[in-house]
């Protein structure tokens, strides 16, 4: 998800600027579905290869695209994919307080860095390369290569993350924000297959979401070239935040459940735990996706806002 606010204008006005004219709306449109090159988009809305041209260079500018030079039969094609499903502008005035500087921790937990897990079939592993040892094999979960995994797949469980917490012992958290591409999971796909993924912070459960289904209509933008068709492709970008008041996930209430109940403290790790809540409505399974499957180049994204106490 892009964040824009008043306190970065340039980024706000850049962003808008990119958005406001129809023919860079119908390309972002034309995107989502898959990685285009310059003449394919020209020919899909049947406008000069120039203009085009024109487009995607603002397009890149307010970074709403990604594109990357390909060899061509002719010298080189640009390729472009688009970075972002959701935009979200806040117009209300963020006021710094002038008493303490705000300070951001941020860690990149790889998905197939996980610490335990409880799997059931269908279950298995991908890496950017090939399948990870054997589909369906609880035991293949447990082997040193799942490290290298980007993309995890089963139809029960959780999987559980240690990540570190490296904050100053004298600091005040403000919000937690945890960050993941995820779908249902299904054999092969289904896109209307609903799962209740849910969230564990050092064993509170701070929230679900109800995926719509095994995603698979279309291939993720950024699935390696033998990841065969047919089978899940792409998930969904959600993020939770726990901040002293409540918890939102997409930026939407979802509970009372605050920073208080995660018994934080000065502990030098977290403890995340994503999976199949068994008392869920919907037993739908889960996808979770790296940065080198499915439609965002991320893995697990935790960010932690701070303030330090005065002396």
């Amino acid at each position: 998800m892009l964040e824009l606010s008043f306190n970065d204008p340039d980024k706000l006005v850049n962003v808008t600027h990119a958005l406001s004219n129809r023919s860079r709306i119908d390309i972002l449109q034309l995107l989502h579905v898959s990685k285009l090159n310059i003449i394919e988009i020209a020919e899909a809305l049947n406008l000069p290869i120039s203009t085009v041209a024109n487009h995607i260079k603002v397009l890149e500018g307010a970074n709403l695209i990604h594109t990357e030079m390909l060899p061509a039969s002719r010298g080189a094609m640009k390729l472009c994919s688009r970075n972002y499903d959701d935009i979200h502008i806040m117009l209300d005035q963020v006021v710094p307080d002038s008493t303490c500087d705000m300070n951001l921790y941020e860690v990149e937990m790889p998905i197939g860095h996980y610490s335990d897990c409880e799997v059931t079939p269908t279950c298995g592993m991908a890496s950017a390369t090939g399948i990870i040892l054997k589909e369906d094999d609880p035991a293949s979960f447990y082997h040193p290569e799942h490290v290298d995994a980007q993309i995890i797949w089963l139809s029960e469980g959780y999987l559980e993350y240690l990540l570190p917490m490296d904050i100053p012992s004298d600091a005040t958290i403000l919000s937690l924000e945890l960050s993941m591409e995820m779908c249902s999971e299904v054999p092969h796909y289904n896109n209307d297959w609903p799962s209740d993924i849910s969230v564990w912070v050092n064993g509170m459960k701070i929230g679900m979401w109800t995926s719509p289904g095994d995603l698979g209509d279309r291939r993720g933008k950024l699935n390696p070239d033998w990841w065969h068709n047919g089978s899940t492709q792409y998930g969904i970008l959600k993020t939770w935040q726990v901040d002293q008041e409540h918890t939102t996930l997409d930026m939407k209430k979802i509970s009372d459940i605050s920073l208080s109940n995660l018994e934080l403290g000065d502990k030098p790790k977290l403890r995340l735990r994503i999976g199949i809540d068994p008392s869920a409505k919907h037993q739908g399974g889960m996808n979770l996706f790296g940065n080198q499957f499915g439609d965002h180049g991320q893995h697990i994204l935790m960010r932690v806002k701070y303030t330090l106490n005065p002396a």
